[in-house]
Formats: C-alpha cells, sequence, structure tokens
C-alpha cells in the first residue's frame, strides 16, 4: 500500500492527537517522493518525536538529516541468517559497524533507536553484545524485532527481558502467528517500555501487532493508560480509507461487529445490564453499541429496535414481527431498519407515503470529471439535480444532496459485498445515515453500484424525513 503526503500528514496528525508518542513517518531511502513526505511530517509541529527507519548505512542516515525528522530507527542484522547469508558478514563487523553508524547519527543531533533485525531468532549472547555496544556508543533505545512472527510470548519475554537490563527497550511484533499483541504484551512485562505498533494492524504479510488491541489491552488489563482510546475508531477509519484495507468484520476494537449484538440471549442482557456482554463500554474506543437483527433476533431485541424508531406493539404484534424476522435471517437476508419497519407496517396493517422517490438517475464517469444528475420526487413534487464527484457514486450523491437542498443527513457508513460472481455481479450496498438523534440502516442491491448506493441513501432519507416538513429545494 502507499500513502500520498497528504494521507501521512493527515494520519500522524491524529496519531499525535491522541498521544501517541514516537511517529515513524517512513524510509527516507525509498526515494524522493517518500522523503517529501516525510519532510511534510517532520514540519506539522507535533508533540510526537518523528522518526524515519534507517536501513544500518551512513547514506541512509544523511536522507533522513535531509527530511528534518527527529531520530531513526536504525535497522542492524542480528541473525546469523542475516549477518551471514543475507549481507555476507560476520558478527564482529556488525558490532564495529553499529557503533560507529550510531556516533555519527548522534553527531547528528539525532535521536537514535538501534533495531537487531530477526532478533527472535538471533543468538541471544549475540543480541546482548550487540545492542549494549550500541547504547554504550550513544543509543537512545534499543529493539530486537520479531522480523518473521516468530517469537512466542515466552520468547518474547525472555528476549525483552534481557535487554530492557542493557537500557531502554522497544517491542516489536508481528502477526504471523496471530501472537502479535500477545507478544507485545509480554515484551511489556518484562520491561519494555516502547511498543511499535500500526493502526488496525496493517503491515507485511499478517501484518503488526494493532495500536488499538495494545493500548485497550493494556488500560483495561492493566490499567496501564498509553493514548486517549477514544480516537481509536477514528483512527482505524482514516487509515482504512487512505488504504483502501477494512479491517474485518471481527477485528478486535476496530472491527464493525466489535459491538455489535444480534442473538436474543445477548440482546436481552445487554438491555438489562450494558456490560453483561461486553468488556468495557463501546464508547471507550469511540464507538456505539449496535443492536442488530437476524435470525438469533429476540422478543427484547426487537421491540428495543422499534422503540428507537417510535414504533409501539402489542404483544400479539410482537410475536408476528419476531417470527417475520426471523424468517428473513434465516433466508440468510441481514435485516436492515428499513427491512423492520417495513414488517411492522405490514403487521399493524400501515400504509406509509414514501416523501422522497428516486425516478431517474444518470452517471458518467472517464477522462474527466464523475457528473450524475438526479431526478426525485419529494412530497409530490419532482426535483432535479446534478452534482461532481471523486467517482460516479460520489458524484450521485452529492447530487441528491443537492436536490434535497443539503438536507443534514450524515452518511455515518457505507458497505458493499458482491453477492453474485463474474462481470455481470450483482453488489448489496448497504448505509448506515443519521439525522439529529435519527439513524437507519438501509441496505438496497442492483447490478449498477452507482444505482444501489443511490437508491440506498434515498430510502435512508426517506425515513429520516418522516414527520418532517418537506425539505427545500437548493435555490429556496
Amino acid at each position: 500500500m502507499s500513502l500520498s503526503a497528504e494521507e501521512k500528514v493527515e494520519i500522524a496528525r491524529r496519531l499525535d492527537a491522541a498521544g501517541v508518542a514516537v511517529v515513524e513517518a517512513g524510509s527516507a531511502c525509498t526515494g524522493a517522493g517518500e522523503r517529501a513526505a516525510i519532510s511534510r511530517v517532520a514540519d506539522a509541529g507535533l508533540d510526537a518525536r518523528v522518526t524515519s527507519f534507517a536501513r544500518g548505512v551512513r547514506r541512509d542516515v544523511d536522507l533522513a538529516v535531509d527530511c528534518g525528522v527527529d531520530g531513526v530507527n536504525l535497522v542492524v542484522p542480528a541473525s546469523d541468517r542475516h549477518v551471514e547469508e543475507k549481507l555476507d558478514t560476520s558478527r564482529e563487523q556488525v558490532v564495529a559497524d553499529t557503533v560507529e553508524l550510531v556516533e555519527y547519527a548522534a553527531d547528528h543531533g539525532l535521536w537514535v533507536e538501534v533495531l537487531g533485525e530477526d532478533g527472535s531468532r538471533a543468538d541471544l549472547g549475540f543480541l546482548e553484545e550487540l545492542l549494549g555496544a550500541a547504547l554504550e556508543a550513544g543509543a537512545d533505545r534499543v529493539c530486537a524485532p520479531d522480523t518473521v512472527g516468530h517469537a512466542t510470548p515466552d520468547r518474547t519475554f525472555e528476549l525483552c527481558e534481557r535487554l530492557s537490563a542493557l537500557g531502554p527497550t522497544s517491542v516489536h511484533t508481528h502477526d504471523d502467528l496471530g501472537l502479535a499483541t500477545a507478544n507485545a504484551l509480554a515484551g511489556v512485562a518484562a520491561g519494555a517500555d516502547l511498543v511499535h505498533a500500526t493502526v488496525t494492524g496493517v503491515g507485511e504479510r499478517a501484518g503488526n501487532a494493532a495500536l488499538e488491541e495494545v493500548a485497550v489491552a493494556l488500560e483495561h488489563g492493566y490499567g496501564v493508560e498509553t493514548v486517549e482510546t477514544e480516537a481509536l475508531y477514528d483512527l482505524g477509519q482514516t487509515v482504512a480509507a487512505a488504504t483502501d484495507v477494512s479491517p474485518a468484520p471481527n477485528k478486535a476494537v476496530v472491527g464493525e461487529n466489535a459491538f455489535t449484538h444480534e442473538s436474543g440471549i445477548h440482546t436481552d442482557g445487554t438491555l438489562k445490564d450494558e456490560a453483561m456482554y461486553e468488556p468495557y463500554p463501546p464508547e471507550t474506543v469511540g464507538r456505539t453499541r449496535r443492536l442488530v437483527l437476524g435470525k438469533h433476533a429476540g422478543r427484547a431485541g426487537v421491540a428495543a429496535a422499534l422503540a428507537e424508531h417510535g414504533v409501539e406493539v402489542d404483544e400479539e404484534e410482537l410475536g408476528e414481527v419476531v417470527a417475520r424476522v426471523t424468517e428473513l435471517g434465516e433466508r440468510g437476508k441481514r435485516v436492515t431498519d428499513a427491512d423492520l419497519l417495513t414488517v411492522a407496517e405490514e403487521v399493524q396493517g400501515r400504509e406509509r407515503e414514501r416523501r422522497v422517490e428516486l425516478l431517474d438517475l444518470t452517471a458518467a464517469s472517464g477522462s474527466g470529471t464523475p457528473t450524475a444528475s438526479v431526478r426525485l420526487d419529494v412530497d409530490g413534487d419532482e426535483r432535479v439535480a446534478s452534482g461532481t464527484g471523486s467517482g460516479p457514486v460520489d458524484a450521485a450523491i452529492a447530487a441528491v444532496r443537492e436536490a434535497l437542498g443539503g438536507t443534514a443527513a450524515t452518511l455515518d457508513s457505507y458497505h458493499v459485498d458482491a453477492i453474485t460472481g463474474g462481470t455481470d455481479a450483482v453488489v448489496t450496498v448497504e448505509v448506515a445515515m443519521s439525522r439529529g438523534d435519527r439513524s437507519v440502516t438501509v441496505a438496497a442491491s442492483d447490478a449498477d453500484i452507482t444505482a444501489a448506493s443511490v437508491r440506498a441513501m434515498v430510502d435512508a432519507l426517506d425515513r429520516l424525513l418522516a414527520d418532517e416538513p418537506a425539505p427545500a429545494p437548493a435555490d429556496d
């Protein structure tokens, strides 16, 4: 994945605002574009220390200095595999080169962290010799990275315990065995006082230790405060948007389902006591709790969901709504708010007049600016509007907002699933939108992602505008 300079600065600012102490802005040796981005982060006025990744060569240090960073994360070989096979050198030469380079970096006013690459597979005696020499030469801290995700918690504990006896020690773990967070915690328990982590765990292969997991585990499990945890969800969203890598729905802390309850037993218990099935409140990490409906929904959950939308049902009606919701869920359908409200209307024999309806949609994209136009029926009044955007979906949504006079509704989430294969695949778009203290989720399916997106958004707005005056056109 590649980040633009603007994206790096935005992420760095958010990390800084969350209280992250050290931000590695990139590797200056990568190229001119990367150096320009690192320089912008270094000039962003952050409270955090800004560093650059550097190999064990003087040129990398010089390039980092030119970028104006505060320090370098200096990586030198530690395991015999890297010393002898990768670099064709000797242990003695690695120690000598490292000492010389640390002194050089320190002489240039840099904060220096020395990482013994592949440290988890290195000989412990040599690792202590190498990193001990680095500290004596002026390094500010050392680290033995679990470069290939090889280590278990007991190995990580041993490494960090031995190194922390020498001086300030960091822990750097990868998730190849699914142990990145566990290993990071083991390192802290052994004396490491700085954790290398990435937002949502993005990184090489299976990724690095996830910042949000480590921060929450330390605070919740051990009472160790690290960052402003309320910022963690927004951080995850920012990185997902920049990298186009969204966390899995079941991802801890920031995954879509982390605070979502469907099971009737869990929903009933959560409604009685919010801590019944959650280790910590979702607000701790900037989240909100969601009760979703499916084949496991119970009466309490359905009644609560209806109450959120101001719908009152008697016991008999509730039983029928629950039965229909269960049936939808058993057919593999995720029951959105719109589905639930439609079921309730049918059970109670109520007819609802639509406030907003999509009559026509045209979208175009290509070498120029994507544009779209929509024709809506708003309380019997036909409205036509156009919009531009970064893509046809964005342009079409802008057109809808224009037709509704910029109606103040927030698009809280947007999710796309392909439900058939091939070039003519049908996609389902699910949106969550809110207006004031009301929110609604709606899904729509179509072979055209733009059409599905606009239909879902229009249906959501139709629900949100119920019982409100008609929105004025944009030119009123």
